[in-house]
């Protein structure tokens, strides 16, 4: 407790004490992007989802059925073609794919059009026309508070996942949205994921972002001068992420 005490106080000592920094408007215009993919929940049952088991066997069938902790898979039930069903547990699987329902699909086609600042911060195309999602294995804390799971957690930075790993938070919050007749023209931000570095997962959220900056970037000194804490926002992360990933390889 002693060590884990110090090293906070250490850590928020450093952010203090760091110089801010004043970006170019091409700069913040670069990390306003956000470049997470897209958190999706419903899954067809009309198209094949595929699962790979640790014990390397493929598993391919339609989602028949799907149970939920907090809004992450713990179990799913595969249905083959000769109609057989197979409930797999989470503990058996390492990763699978899921096909995304046309419902869910229309429900964040809806979502970014009513928030104005989706429009430049995200790519309608990588919004609406993904066809599946990926899933992994990931042993977690539910909130930091739970007994470790293991579930099954959508895989949100592919692309750039090789040193920090984001995971979907199914009961994130969203920042408040401020309409004046139409299109809301801030908030709906993503205020928590599930964050794994190191081995260590934690349920990372926007009001503990200043806490943990030093666990997630503090180990590149070249990053930490360049997007000092007191620099950057909680809507940067993913653009972070990439970067410290960029200048750490």
């Amino acid at each position: 407790m002693y060590s884990f005490l110090a090293a906070s106080i250490l850590s928020t000592v450093h952010i203090q004490a760091q110089e801010k920094i004043k970006y170019s408007k091409d700069q913040l215009r670069m990390m306003d992007d956000d470049l997470f993919d897209e958190a999706f929940v419903g899954v067809s049952s009309k198209k094949t989802s595929t699962i790979i088991l640790k014990n390397g066997s493929k598993i391919e069938g339609s989602a028949s059925g799907i149970d939920r902790k907090k809004g992450q898979i713990y179990s799913i039930d595969i249905r083959d073609s000769s109609g057989k069903k197979t409930e797999y547990k989470a503990e058996d699987i390492e990763e699978m794919y899921l096909p995304i329902s046309g419902i869910a699909k229309s429900s964040k086609m809806t979502s970014y059009f009513s928030n104005a600042k989706n429009w430049s911060r995200k790519s309608l195309n990588k919004t609406t026309n993904p066809n599946e999602v990926y899933l992994r294995n990931i042993k977690a804390s539910l909130k930091n508070k739970k007994a470790e799971q293991e579930f099954l957690m959508q895989l949100i930075n592919p692309e750039f996942s090789s040193i920090i790993e984001v995971y979907a938070d199914p009961m994130a919050k969203e920042t408040a949205s401020v309409s004046f007749g139409g299109p809301a023209i801030s908030g709906g931000v993503i205020k928590s994921y599930y964050v794994k570095k190191n081995d260590q997962v934690i349920w990372l959220t926007k009001s503990d972002f200043k806490e943990q900056y030093d666990f997630l970037f503090g180990d590149n000194d070249t990053f930490m001068k360049k997007y000092p804490y007191n620099s950057i926002k909680w809507e940067h992360l993913s653009y972070l992420i990439a970067e410290y990933t960029n200048l750490s390889q």
